[in-house]
């Protein structure tokens, strides 16, 4: 126990508590208490791990602390809470970052250099040029990423232990270390095997920076200027021109072909016909699809590989030649397709060769002005253009090899079986399911899994070389389970050599890496210990708890629904609690890219940790929460609240409690009976997911418990000579442990301080409070409660002070009433220093005459 200070104050509590907490072990996992419980006796959380790669931002103190309140919720409900932490810190941003804060980028033609330094050290860059980077070799580039990530994940746990997660530090994982590749190779290679896991030559959405393809899941959609371009296209049977409308003239070296919807009777003549493309000559066909849209444009649109993702779709299912121009650079690529053969067309495409997307569609507007087939530019306008979500230029399409796991995009069964899973979770708030369900429902391709980058999970294959030294892509190599984790690039596949790497008759590796997602999906495997600690594995697992915030089912949540439906046949989890969006005072979503993003470390070292988890917990999941940091009214009210714990937590704890003490007055016994209210209200409310209900019950309650309550007591619980002292000393110990077991989820900090002064152990591993079943009414303390209001009232309406003593007093109420009155008058007399109360029966709880003491009045 800790004495009690003088003047109780928030200060100096959060590192006070973390270093208790640590020393303790408070919230280490037990795995000899599950393992003697059994799975049912366990509450298992599959922790969102933060992007390692840059700070944490006021989201994620405000989702971290919703799965924080459930854990000590459960914890306190007498289950073995498993809380782990993980670092999601590979992948394209934590590149992004290194290149920005070094000032390097990643030169994979380079060697390693042992003694590399990087240009500068901590420099925000974020305005520097490809050019203006260093080129460094892949595992130079790769060591300094390791190197800022867990310097990022120090700063992330100090933040997080702040804030007061009650997180078991011992259980971390890394989403690039060893045992997370190893898990993560090892769970791809079952896919593999199973034949959920394939590798395509296929359009792909390529980001031109990072030089990655994109997964559909990855995508968003920004508002870009644009313009439509009025094009002729000429009837190869000479009768005239056919006009359509562009937005990227560009492209038209790789147009494959012209499409209308069938029931267009403009162009139902023109079905099956050709024509010839402006500029270049090619012949192309006029072919009919029902995504062609008769409004849009002249209704006829010409299909080109690839100008959007109806592009790809209209390429595939008519069956339509890939003459793709666009290289991985995002520039025009130096050869022309094989189609445009004339010495003017070839001219023509010479005179792109080599420029940006956006200087090509310059000089082809310019060429087609020349040779007059440009008839028209519209207005500028904005439309929706498909951006990686972390890039800053649009999407490209390009032909590439990739990985692929099968999603239910193309498989009507698994899809129903990923509906169904979903359908087994519950979801807080159930209307999000209805998310996940549309987005599942609407995938349009299977899962691109491969990205062309550095740091991350290598995908664990080779590939035999023919004779000629050409990858032979129907042989892929992989390694013995055993031998994981492998980098293809420097290990060797089973019954190979080195000296065979890159010689015909040989091996070649695959050098791309898993996007990160692809790891993330495993969160519960690499938690868990999947296919490396089998009891861990089977106490933990289904999990109980996916925390996240609504942006991420289409990633994280969908991801790892599939991976575990195709490894296990099971949903991950029993529940879904799906945090709102932080928003700015204009109900604008916080994001970097807007700018607008808060940090928390501020706040927290303003308020103090308990104020802000107060402003977490007092929002419902799903729900957006609005955030000034210039005028932070919740979290002050959350201040507020948690100073004024501790003070009645002192003053209470002055009120001595005799041995044998028992409830014997009626206020007492009513309070404590409204309290069990409280406590059945409140826990209701935490098993539904419900917090912020069970914060407003026992908040209202407690300021009714200082306000009213304690005042009318504290008079008689002073005196020890009075019959009720014992009573009331004993309620309002009785209610000040209920209440600071009640607030402990919430205000961490505060509710720990004030148990320690007259109990060992900690707060959070105290038990629930349950009903004490005491016999009392509930009108008591509501009647008591109106009448001091009215006593109060009329002090402050005569203008006398509250310490004025009365002389008499008349207090009418309610026949039915008066007898809970009565049961009280000790304590009305005392709290309102009345010499005489009268009661008279009147339709309201209210004062009906008052005389003051003489020497008073």
């Amino acid at each position: 126990m800790t004495a009690i200070p003088d003047k109780p104050a928030l200060e100096g509590l959060e590192a006070k508590w973390d270093g208790a907490w640590a020393d303790r072990g408070t919230y280490l996992f037990d795995r000899d208490a599950a393992r003697a419980s059994g799975r049912a006796g366990v509450f298992s959380v599959d922790t969102p791990p933060p992007t390692a790669s840059g700070s944490l931002h006021i989201g994620h103190v405000f989702s971290f602390t919703h799965t924080d309140l459930k854990a000590r919720f459960e914890r306190m409900r007498g289950k073995t809470v498993f809380y782990p932490m993980g670092w999601d810190d590979n992948g394209l941003p934590t590149e992004r970052r290194v290149q920005n804060y070094y000032g390097v980028r990643c030169d994979p033609s380079l060697p390693y250099d042992p003694q590399f330094t990087p240009p500068f050290e901590g420099g925000d860059n974020k305005s520097s040029r490809a050019a203006d980077q260093q080129p460094i070799s892949r595992r130079n580039f790769i060591e300094l990423c390791e190197r800022l990530t867990v310097e990022d994940e120090k700063q992330f746990e100090e933040l997080f232990r702040k804030l007061g997660l009650s997180v078991d530090w011992t259980q971390t994982y890394r989403t690039i270390s060893d045992d997370t590749i190893r898990v993560s190779q090892l769970a791809f290679l079952r896919n593999l095997d199973r034949g959920e896991a394939y590798q395509a030559m296929a359009p792909t959405l390529w980001d031109i920076d990072f030089r990655s393809a994109i997964a559909q899941a990855e995508l968003e959609d920004r508002d870009q200027p644009s313009a439509y371009h009025r094009l002729a296209f000429h009837k190869t049977d000479g009768s005239g021109d056919v006009l359509i409308e562009t937005t990227r003239p560009e492209l038209l070296a790789a147009c494959v072909a012209l499409v209308a919807h069938p029931d267009d009777e403009r162009y139902q003549p023109l079905f099956g016909t050709t024509v010839s493309t402006p500029l270049f000559g090619v012949e192309v066909p006029v072919l009919a699809h029902p995504l062609a849209q008769p409004d849009k444009g002249s209704g006829i649109a010409m299909i080109c590989t690839f100008g959007d993702v109806t592009d790809i779709i209209w390429w595939r299912e008519l069956d339509l030649p890939n003459r793709t121009i666009i290289g991985q650079d995002g520039r025009i690529v130096a050869d022309a397709p094989d189609v445009i053969e004339t010495d003017a067309a070839r001219a023509a495409y010479a005179e792109l060769a080599g420029k940006t997307v956006f200087s090509a569609k310059k000089r082809v507007v310019e060429l087609l002005q020349e040779s007059g087939e440009l008839l028209e530019v519209s207005k500028p306008f904005t439309h929706a253009v498909k951006f990686f979500e972390k890039g800053d230029r649009p999407l490209e399409i390009v032909s590439t090899r990739q990985w692929y796991l099968r999603n239910g995009a193309r498989d009507a069964a698994l899809r129903e079986k990923l509906i169904a899973l979903g359908q087994e979770i519950d979801w807080h708030p159930d209307f999000m399911r209805v998310r996940f369900e549309n987005w599942t429902n609407g995938l349009t391709g299977d899962w691109l899994v491969s990205r062309q980058r550095f740091f991350g999970v290598p995908i664990p294959v080779w590939y035999a070389l023919d004779e000629n030294g050409e990858r032979d892509y129907d042989r892929v190599l992989v390694p013995e389970p055993g031998q994981l984790p492998v980098d293809p690039t420097s290990d060797v596949p089973p019954g190979y050599s080195e000296d065979q790497r890159g010689v015909p008759g040989g091996f070649d590796a695959e050098r791309d890496i898993f996007d990160t997602w692809a790891t993330s999906s495993l969160t519960p495997q690499l938690a868990g210990g999947w296919q490396r600690d089998d009891e861990l594995w089977d106490l933990v697992a289904p999990f109980d708890l996916r925390p996240q915030g609504q942006d991420i089912i289409r990633t994280w949540l969908f991801s790892t629904l599939l991976r575990s439906a195709l490894e296990d046949d099971r949903a991950p989890w029993t529940d879904a609690a799906i945090s709102g969006f932080i928003v700015d005072p204009d109900r604008k979503k916080m994001s970097k890219s807007k700018g607008n993003v808060v940090t928390p470390a501020a706040i927290l070292d303003q308020h103090g940790s308990d104020a802000v988890r107060y402003w977490a917990a007092s929002s419902r999941l799903g729900t957006d929460a609005a955030f000034d940091p210039q005028n932070p009214t919740q979290i002050k009210i959350g201040r507020r609240l948690a100073i004024k714990v501790l003070n009645a937590a002192k003053f209470v704890l002055s009120f001595p409690v005799p041995e044998g003490a028992r409830i014997t007055h009626a206020l007492d016994a009513s309070m404590l009976t409204t309290l069990d209210g409280v406590v059945r209200d409140a826990t209701r409310a935490f098993e539904q997911y419900d917090h912020a209900r069970a914060l407003e019950i026992t908040e209202s309650f407690f300021w009714t418990f200082c306000d009213d309550y304690l005042e009318l007591v504290k008079e008689r619980a002073y005196d020890q000579t009075d019959s009720g002292q014992a009573s009331a000393a004993l309620a309002l110990r009785i209610a000040l442990e209920t209440l600071l077991r009640l607030f402990a989820p919430v205000l961490a900090f505060a509710a720990e301080e004030a148990w320690s002064w007259f109990h060992e152990e900690s707060v959070h591993v105290s038990s629930w409070p349950e009903p004490l079943g005491i016999e009392g009414d509930p009108a008591v303390l509501s009647a008591v409660s109106e009448a001091l209001i009215g006593i109060r009232r009329a002090k402050t309406e005569a203008k006398a002070s509250q310490k004025t003593p009365v002389s008499s007093l008349v207090l009418g109420a309610p026949a039915a009433m008066t007898p809970a009155l009565e049961s009280a008058e000790g304590d009305l007399k005392a709290v309102g220093r009345i010499a005489e109360l009268t009661f008279a029966v009147a339709d309201g709880i209210a004062v009906q005459s008052v005389e003051f003491a003489e020497q008073e009045a």
